[in-house]
């Protein structure tokens, strides 16, 4: 499980990025579990899992503070990603918000930034409060979250908006909607797709379908879930708090499925024959 045979996945500017990554929602919200939530995010990175993703919303920052420590003199191995709330996103509330990342995550950039779904501000002025962010180099890309077809039709309508470097979206095994419309959308237009809870929150795992498949190939329902996903094209940022978690995620890189897993995986969890609201988490 060396770094170096980690998967890749390009950004709309050729940058390749890690395709397996690390979320952090739920981190740093029990004291107890501090540490080792730390020592499992550094693992993660040891082991080429390099985007980290994060968010304002996470614990009220405290998901950030807990990044900030975990990566403090690794910053520059890792791809850093956070996200304004939509309350806070007009142009100044984008760059505030922004700030007060950076100080959470001790970085003095970050890599990209998400709007982190569509709220009551008008895109143009969140596209806005990002230029301010890129010109001042305090972000190198911006992104959206939770954005559907028509959504990411407009905003690339508007100056500026087909600059857009990723859509994060919900995406796995059991919520496939986005393979009708979006993800062949952004496949066009050139966004890359980043899927959070990618295996459902650990729901996903109760399903004997997977856990045949998993048995059948040596691996485990998780790794199987996660190779799902990187197979499809899409980046992957699963949430672990435990070096053992991130040592099971970081097995699916390595695992390739072949066209028998894939049709029976397409068998119990069948894609989607007409468009599908967007669904969120």
């Amino acid at each position: 499980m060396s770094a170096e045979s980690a998967r890749t996945i390009a950004l709309p500017s050729g940058e390749e990025i890690a395709a397996l990554g690390q979320g952090t929602w739920y981190l740093g919200e029990e004291p107890a579990r501090r540490e080792q939530e730390i020592a499992a995010l550094r693992l993660g990175v040891d082991l080429g899992m390099t985007v980290v993703d994060t968010a304002e919303m996470y614990g009220d920052g405290a998901a950030e503070e807990l990044v900030g420590e975990a990566l403090r003199g690794h910053r520059e191995e890792v791809f850093l990603v956070s996200k304004v709330l939509p309350g806070h996103a007009d142009r100044k509330g984008t760059v505030a918000a922004c700030e007060g990342s950076l100080r959470r995550l001790r970085a003095e950039r970050l890599d990209l930034y998400l709007l982190h779904w569509r709220g009551r501000w008008p895109l143009e002025e969140t596209l806005a409060g990002f230029h301010d962010l890129m010109e001042a180099e305090r972000i190198r890309y911006w992104g959206v979250s939770n954005l559907d077809v028509a959504d990411m039709v407009e905003l690339n309508t508007l100056p500026g908006g087909d600059a857009v470097a990723v859509d994060q979206v919900l995406y796995n095994l059991s919520r496939r909607g986005i393979e009708w419309d979006l993800l062949p959308w952004c496949r066009e237009a050139v966004v890359t797709v980043m899927a959070y809870s990618p295996i459902e929150q650990g729901r996903l795992l109760e399903a004997e379908a997977l856990g045949a498949v998993a048995r059948a190939l040596g691996a485990t329902p998780t790794q199987v879930a996660l190779a799902w996903v990187l197979e499809q094209g899409v980046a992957a940022i699963p949430r672990s708090g435990s070096p053992d978690h991130v040592r099971e995620n970081r097995g699916a890189v390595d695992l390739h499925l072949p066209a028998e897993a894939l049709d029976a995986l397409d068998e119990a969890f069948p894609p989607p024959s007409g468009p599908t609201p967007l669904e969120m988490l």
